[in-house]
């Protein structure tokens, strides 16, 4: 393990804190509820019947507070994998390093991490604020070979299978498959339904979406709904799920993501409104997590 790691790898900012979450380890619970929106950190903390800790840096907002006797912290990321890079690197940090020492600690706490975030489905069955867990998620975005890997975190079958069927063309990201922990599934998303999620690097291209702009490949979104692996199919695109689980299970940590269902491609719906839906899915992770 790396020991006295230089101020220029491990970032504080200058009152102690990890630089971009501002959090010290006695303010991050172990129980995380991640999401996007800097908004949607008060609509999670809003059910809590305190808040202990409030604090906010650029798109990362965060409160940890109480819920039925369990401490939770709901916690921004922004948007795409780049933000996820960020934010599960400090949160791992802020429970397994010493900040002060600038040491890695002996022994390791694992965080539940669980995001809740908004989706488009891929499957024409899939209506408009319904949920999908995300029991197998293909990244398309390169995040994780930028890191070592454990080999038991990536699920190799499904990212060749995946690689094969979609005939990938060899100048866009490699594709790399990670599953969710089973112990959140089960604990969290037992009556959820669930699928392969697809984590794109943007909203608009690496989505299918064409404005002005040709794609390189314009048939990707005929092929998706027709993938499947040990009979799950691609259920949905989004773009933070791959971040976190391949940082987070190589790092230690459990982690689930579970999304409303605003937009339908096959279908070519959107939500008008989803907060109420939004809301459902909080207060149910609330209370299971």
């Amino acid at each position: 393990m790396a020991e006295n790691l230089k101020a220029s790898e491990l970032t504080l900012a200058n009152d102690g804190s990890l630089y971009h979450i501002r959090l010290f380890p006695d303010e991050l619970a172990e129980n995380v509820i991640l999401v996007g929106d800097p908004g949607r950190v008060k609509e999670v903390s809003k059910h809590f019947s305190k808040i202990e800790v409030q604090k906010e840096n650029r798109e990362i907002f965060a409160h940890t507070g109480e819920y039925n006797g369990k401490r939770i912290t709901a916690l921004s990321t922004g948007m795409g994998v780049d933000n996820l890079d960020i934010v599960i690197t400090e949160l791992d940090a802020c429970k397994n390093i010493d900040l002060g020492k600038k040491e890695i600690k002996e022994n390791h706490t694992a965080l539940n991490l669980v995001r809740l975030g908004t989706t488009g489905a891929m499957q024409k069955d899939m209506d408009i604020n319904s949920f999908i867990c995300s029991e197998y998620v293909v990244g398309i975005d390169g995040m994780m070979w930028f890191y070592h890997s454990e080999h038991d975190v990536m699920e190799e079958e499904l990212q060749m299978n995946f690689i094969n069927f979609m005939d990938w063309n060899a100048l866009l990201p490699v594709p790399y498959a990670v599953k969710a922990s089973n112990t959140l599934m089960d604990k969290i998303a037992f009556d959820i339904r669930k699928g392969i999620t697809i984590t794109a690097p943007g909203f608009y291209g690496p989505q299918g979406r064409q404005l002005r702009l040709p794609l390189r490949d314009n048939t990707i979104n005929e092929r998706l709904p027709h993938f499947s692996y040990e009979g799950i199919p691609v259920t949905n695109y989004e773009m933070e799920t791959s971040a976190l689980y391949c940082l987070g299970k190589n790092l230690g940590h459990n982690v689930l993501t579970i999304c409303n269902v605003i937009a339908n491609r096959e279908q070519g719906t959107f939500a008008k409104d989803y907060h109420q839906s939004m809301d459902t899915l909080i207060q149910t992770v609330l209370d299971r997590i």
